[in-house]
């Protein structure tokens, strides 16, 4: 709830310079921080004061507004296109610094960047966490005739800022995924109504088909080394899993089941995946181990399991699981089995 979010104020930075601010750096960094969900930040309009320097901070003002932290901070031009940011996060209870930057240098093109980089500082000192406001999201858009719409693989900054289009297609796009390292991508893309997949490098645009075998060619999912990909292959029959190579272009089985396999997810070790399969009657999660190709059923609570994710430790697992004819949001502890559900 909001009464356990921690407050705090982003103050508009300071700025001394000829031509107009290429972005609001301090807006950015308190619509990054608000959209985490786990800090409420105090509105403009109710600041009393807009200090720059922590000698300019008057505490008890910010102890008035409830605030927690403040971050304060100036933007200065240093000739047409570049820029120096200092930023403070200061802690309105103690009165002491908690980080201090200065001399940050951006370009004008660069200065979401550099906000975002910002919060992403003020996240993990705050929070423990690393934060991903530097990160990009990919997402398909469907525009147009809603008869023949126009799908877009595109990618943008992780506030939805600063979109570009990698791929437009009268045909549908689907299963967007990024390599671990962010070089590459990888979807299904449907050609003369016929599922492909791609795999497209980012910076160059190369584009490789991978898959485009009779059937159903879906759900890529890198693995953790970016070496390979789990796919999702009916070219034998019935929907099973694959482990493609990237270098070698090598195709290995990993299923073996006459029930439908689908959606796999690496674990963060490489060595296992988790999948999606209806073998049990309802769709559960599974784990198969890539060397021996062992399958053992990992979810027992719901109606149904789908859309398994590990989380980067290992320690859990997060599935879509239905219960009662309602969808949640479900963790699972891998150590103990415990089950905790996380939306309503």
């Amino acid at each position: 709830g909001a009464d356990q979010l921690l407050p705090l104020a982003v103050v508009p930075f300071a700025y001394e310079g000829q031509d107009a601010l290429p972005a609001d750096v301090a807006q950015i960094i308190e619509n990054d921080l608000k959209r985490s969900g786990l800090f409420e930040a105090i509105p403009r309009t109710n600041m009393l004061s807009l200090p720059s320097k922590k000698e300019d901070v008057h505490f008890r003002d910010w102890r008035l507004l409830k605030s927690d932290y403040v971050v304060i901070g100036s933007v200065k031009q240093i000739d047409a296109s570049n820029y120096e940011i200092a930023f403070e996060l200061v802690n309105v209870l103690s009165q002491k610094t908690v980080e201090k930057h200065e001399g940050l240098a951006v370009k004008a093109s660069g200065m979401r960047d550099a906000a975002h980089y910002i919060s992403d500082k003020i996240y993990k000192l705050l929070t423990g966490v690393r934060g991903a406001f530097s990160t990009r999201i990919l997402y398909v858009t469907a525009e147009g005739d809603r008869a023949a719409p126009t799908y877009r693989l595109q990618v943008a900054d992780a506030d939805g800022h600063r979109p570009q289009v990698i791929v437009e297609s009268e045909e549908p796009i689907l299963s967007p995924s990024w390599s671990h390292d962010g070089r590459f991508i990888t979807y299904v893309m449907f050609r003369d109504r016929r599922p492909n997949i791609f795999v497209q490098e980012l910076a160059t645009g190369k584009r490789q088909k991978i898959a485009q075998y009779k059937g159903l060619n879906g759900a890529p999912a890198w693995s953790p080394d970016g070496k390979q990909l789990a796919i999702v292959l009916s070219k034998d029959g019935n929907p099973e899993i694959y482990i493609f190579d990237i270098a070698t272009q090598k195709l290995n089985r990993i299923t073996n089941h006459y029930s439908i396999d689908t959606e796999p997810s690496w674990e963060p070790d490489g060595k296992g995946i988790v999948f999606t399969s209806d073998r049990g009657g309802n769709p559960q999660i599974y784990r198969v181990d890539i060397s021996s190709k062992a399958v053992e059923r990992v979810t027992f609570e719901g109606d149904l399991n789908t859309r398994a994710r590990m989380t980067p430790d290992g320690r859990y697992l997060v599935t879509v699981q239905k219960n009662d004819g309602n969808y949640h949001v479900a963790l699972q502890d891998m150590k103990n089995g415990r089950v905790q559900i996380l939306t309503e």
